[in-house]
């Protein structure tokens, strides 16, 4: 059976047609204010990017949500997990610095910020979900321990995964380190001609398992735990993975994590993914690239697979833009994501996701 994705775009004419009120009304529309109840505490997850980053939602538009939220007699946090390589949200101390630094005041969001990690990514629950990789999930305990979340997705291209969305930001943001390390899991290897020995990979690396030598990297197997931060700044691309057969592997795993935090929250939980500035890496890189397609809306649902595969359609539908990272598959209905990583293919998550029982690929788009 389809799923509901409620859409809305960017177009205003007038002070009542405006982006903030397309937000607020779509939130309605959606059904989101029907799963919040008075006196829930109500997680907001969303990432608030790494220092260098401009790409992340805007708090403006997450005030909107914060409001809605009140509205219903529910108390609001924005909420989202430490990451696993060694950046500007590494701990919660950094992290919630970032958060500040990136606009998230209660002064503007009139929400405070709390990372369900903890204060080192220490801070976890297991979630049963017995699936073909994990029978338990290890999971942010003050994420997991809200009454209710409402997860805000800003949908862009990336790295490993093809494209980052609702399911990823449930999955790899929703998990402690241990449960990071579980997802990633993957083989990184370097290639050796490639290689100039510029050393930012080992810079980035969180296990130090990267060294150095004759200008020439090299990467210790047994302590490389797979996180893939050495592929987003490694210049010339000489770090990669085997994605033949890595790949499908990695996704289904973060799916399952992804499932994991949905399954908690039953029918507690929405939807809502943010198509602006939709660049090709994630928000956890320290630069945010040139957009590969115009603004396209705001889209909200219940099923996260179904939001997602609403989103991949609606930026396939776009024309690329020529001045951006996208090499190929400029015209419209071609696959963007595919003309800036051929060997990825995201739609796993969809596929995966859909098989598992966490939602459904086909969908019905209602626009608002």
């Amino acid at each position: 059976m389809s799923s509901k994705v409620y859409f809305v775009n960017l177009r205003a004419r007038t002070d009542k047609s405006n982006k903030i009120s397309k937000i607020r009304s779509l939130f309605d529309r959606a059904g989101l204010s029907e799963l919040i109840q008075p006196d829930d505490l109500t997680a907001i997850k969303l990432t608030f990017g790494e220092r260098g980053s401009d790409g992340f939602i805007s708090p403006v538009f997450v005030r909107q949500v914060v409001d809605k939220i009140k509205e219903k007699g529910a108390k609001a946090f924005l909420t989202d997990t430490n990451t696993l390589y060694s950046g500007s949200r590494h701990n919660a101390v950094d992290h919630l610095l970032t958060a500040l630094e990136h606009g998230y005041d209660y002064t503007v969001t009139g929400a405070p910020v709390i990372i369900a990690d903890g204060l080192r990514s220490e801070n976890m629950t297991e979630v049963q979900i017995d699936k073909k990789h994990f029978t338990k999930v290890k999971l942010a305990t003050d994420l997991i321990s809200a009454d209710s979340v409402i997860v805000l997705s800003h949908f862009k291209g990336h790295e490993m995964a093809g494209f980052g969305g609702a399911i990823k930001n449930l999955a790899m943001g929703g998990a402690p380190a241990i449960g990071k390390k579980e997802q990633h899991a993957t083989r990184i290897i370097v290639d050796q001609d490639k290689c100039v020995g510029c050393e930012k990979c080992s810079a980035v690396c969180p296990e130090k398992a990267i060294t150095v030598s004759e200008k020439k990297a090299t990467i210790t197997l047994d302590t490389c735990i797979g996180c893939g931060e050495c592929l987003t700044v490694c210049p010339v691309k000489a770090i990669g993975m085997d994605w033949a057969t890595d790949l499908v592997a990695f996704l289904e795993r973060m799916t399952e994590y992804g499932y994991g935090v949905a399954k908690a929250h039953e029918k507690r939980i929405g939807y809502i993914n943010f198509l602006l500035n939709i660049t090709p890496d994630c928000d956890c890189a320290s630069w945010s690239d040139a957009p590969i397609v115009p603004d396209i809306g705001f889209l909200a649902s219940t099923d996260p697979v179904a939001i997602d595969q609403a989103s991949y359609d609606l930026v396939n539908k776009q024309l690329g833009f020529s001045n951006s990272l996208l090499s190929c598959n400029h015209e419209a209905d071609a696959d963007k994501f595919q003309g800036l990583r051929s060997h990825i293919d995201g739609t796993i998550q969809m596929r995966y996701g859909e098989e598992i029982g966490m939602g459904s690929r086909d969908y019905e788009l209602i626009v608002l």
